[in-house]
Order: structure tokens, then C-alpha cells, then sequence
């Protein structure tokens, strides 16, 4: 069975979060059933918004690929990183790291084309915006991206920034806001694309149909190193109020 390596802390409770989804997807009745799992906690690894709009401010991937040569020289035969704006960063980081990092945008892009969606709405933080970097996969696919507006991507940061990673209760008019929007704009499922928005989903999402990043990075982490149950085969949520 193949080692997963977990770059994470960016941040902590979406890398808490991240796992246990990996051992509620994983069809296991003993301890021995489950995949073996390194991880390297790094919350001190620079913002990677703050890096993305600034390119003063310190640079994440140094420290990001000094985790993953950590993690093979260890035995990791492939790395998971539940942080989905650092995937901007994810060309460099596979150039420098030994062994395979998932791509939960691309594998998002491609899940999406498979169930024949159209159009989706990015939910992400502003770095991860102005990259492009779903629109990019999706486009390639032939899928559509919708956007929040001004207004609402301040909405959307809000929840990401001021309450999940300062340890606050989610504004969950703010989050209703958003996904009614991206409805009007024609999204047929709104991805979470940002780790601290599925901190959110493990207790509360507003109503629509949902993929989130981190049940892609899981699943495929799961398919790799483990064995998959057959629930997870399908992972669009679709909420209903």
C-alpha cells in the first residue's frame, strides 16, 4: 500500500479536517486497513494570498518544498497539499519535489467535465482568483467559471480570514449571499475552493450543489493509497432548505 505525505497547517483546522475525511472515505474495518500517513504541520509557511497579491512578502514555495522532500525522504510515495491556493504554486512545487503532488484543481476540472457540468462558480480566496488557476482547468475542459462580485468576494474572505481562521462563528447570511448569486450568474455547482470553506461544509453549507476541493483531494488520495468506499464514488453535495 502507497504512503500518503500531508503538507499541512495552511491552515491547521483545514488539514484536521482533511484527514478525517480521508479515514471516513477509506473502507476499513481494522486500524491495519488504513494508509499509512506523514505529515508535516507547517502553519509558519508564509500566506500564500499575501504572496500572491504582493510580491513583496515572503514566498511560500521554499518552505512548502522543504516539506515535501521531507515527506519522501521519509517514505512518502505521494503528497497532498490541503491548501488549495497553494496549488497556484503547484508547476514548482512537482519541479522540486521527488515524487507525485496531487492536483485537486485539475482532478475538480476533470470530475466536473465527467459529470457534465457547464458552468461553475469559483469560491476562493482573492490569490487564488487572480491566478486563474480554476478557470485555466476548466476552460481546457470546456467548462464555463462564474465568479463572485466585488462584493461578494469581500463576503467570501471574510468567512475564509476573519472567522474560520480566526477561530470565529461563520456569518452564514454572508455565505446564503454568495451562493444565491452564483445561482443568478448560472453556476450549475459552486466549487469550495478554499480549505477554510470546507471547514465550513463539515457542519453548514447554504443552499445549492457543491464540490469541494478537499472531498476531491481525499478521494483521490484514498483511490491511491487506500480503498475507497463506494459513497464516495460520487461527491457533488446538493443542499436543499
Amino acid at each position: 500500500m502507497k504512503r500518503l505525505g500531508i503538507i499541512g497547517g495552511l491552515g491547521p483546522m483545514a488539514t484536521v479536517s482533511f484527514m478525517r475525511r480521508i479515514i471516513e472515505m477509506t473502507e476499513a474495518e481494522t486500524d491495519q486497513e488504513h494508509m499509512d500517513i506523514y505529515v508535516a504541520h507547517c502553519p509558519s509557511i508564509p500566506d500564500r494570498t499575501g504572496y500572491l497579491l504582493d510580491r513583496s512578502k515572503p514566498d511560500p514555495a521554499p518552505q512548502i518544498i522543504e516539506a515535501g522532500k521531507k515527506l519522501a525522504l521519509i517514505g512518502a510515495d505521494e503528497i497532498a497539499i490541503p491548501c488549495i491556493t497553494a496549488h497556484a504554486f503547484h508547476s514548482q512545487l512537482q519541479s522540486n519535489i521527488p515524487i507525485p503532488v496531487i492536483n485537486g484543481i485539475r482532478l475538480t476540472a476533470e470530475y466536473l467535465k465527467d459529470k457534465g457540468v457547464s458552468c461553475a462558480g469559483i469560491l476562493a480566496t482573492d490569490g487564488t482568483v487572480q491566478t486563474g488557476i480554476f478557470a485555466n482547468a476548466l476552460s481546457e475542459l470546456g467548462i464555463r467559471a462564474v465568479y463572485p462580485s466585488e462584493t461578494s468576494q469581500r463576503f467570501v474572505m471574510d468567512l475564509i480570514y476573519n472567522d474560520v481562521k480566526a477561530g470565529r462563528p461563520v456569518e452564514k447570511d454572508k455565505f446564503i449571499a454568495v451562493a444565491a448569486e452564483m445561482k443568478l450568474l448560472g453556476a450549475e455547482v459552486m466549487i469550495l475552493g478554499c480549505t477554510e470553506l470546507s471547514v465550513i461544509a463539515d457542519e453548514w453549507l447554504p443552499e445549492g450543489r457543491f464540490i469541494d476541493v478537499l472531498d476531491v483531494l481525499a478521494r483521490s488520495s484514498v483511490k491511491d493509497c487506500g480503498k475507497l468506499k463506494k459513497e464516495y464514488y460520487e461527491i457533488i453535495k446538493e443542499v436543499k432548505k
